[in-house]
């Protein structure tokens, strides 16, 4: 696994009026749902996506989330999301960073963790599933 991502997606968000709290700004709870675009689109990428894991039995609650805010986002603003897979042999974990699409200046950086849960026995798992895993392997882009 690689501190910096091993596989990333990027996504872009139009920040719509109403995500726009009273003080002009994106409200502070609108951007987990920018993240969740980026995270659903970097399990696109990797072919598992939550359809995926529902079906091999799992599901993967999220418990763990930070984000540190530097700059607000406004109404208007086209931004750019990159969700980076960190970690993925025992939980999943996804690094982001949200920047403004046209200058590139960084507004938000954020982590996930996610862990697998068997959803028959509701047994949280130490480790990710085999399946999940697989998935992830072959989305590594090869080492030359």
């Amino acid at each position: 696994m690689r501190s910096q991502g091993a596989i990333h997606a990027d996504t872009e968000v139009l920040v719509p009026f109403f995500d726009i709290d009273t003080m002009n700004v994106v409200w502070h709870g609108h951007y987990v749902k920018y993240l969740e675009v980026a995270r659903c689109a970097l399990l696109d990428h990797i072919g598992h996506n939550y359809t995926h894991m529902l079906e091999s039995g799992y599901a993967w609650p999220v418990i763990d989330l930070q984000l540190r805010y530097v700059r607000g986002a406004t109404f208007g603003q086209r931004l750019s999301v990159r969700a980076s897979l960190v970690e993925w042999e025992n939980r999943l974990k996804i690094n982001y960073l949200i920047s403004d699409a046209a200058s590139g200046e960084r507004l938000t950086r954020a982590s996930s963790v996610q862990v697998a849960v068997e959803i028959a026995s509701r047994e949280m798992q130490l480790a990710s599933p085999q399946v999940f895993i697989d998935a992830v392997n072959r989305s590594l882009p090869c080492a030359d």
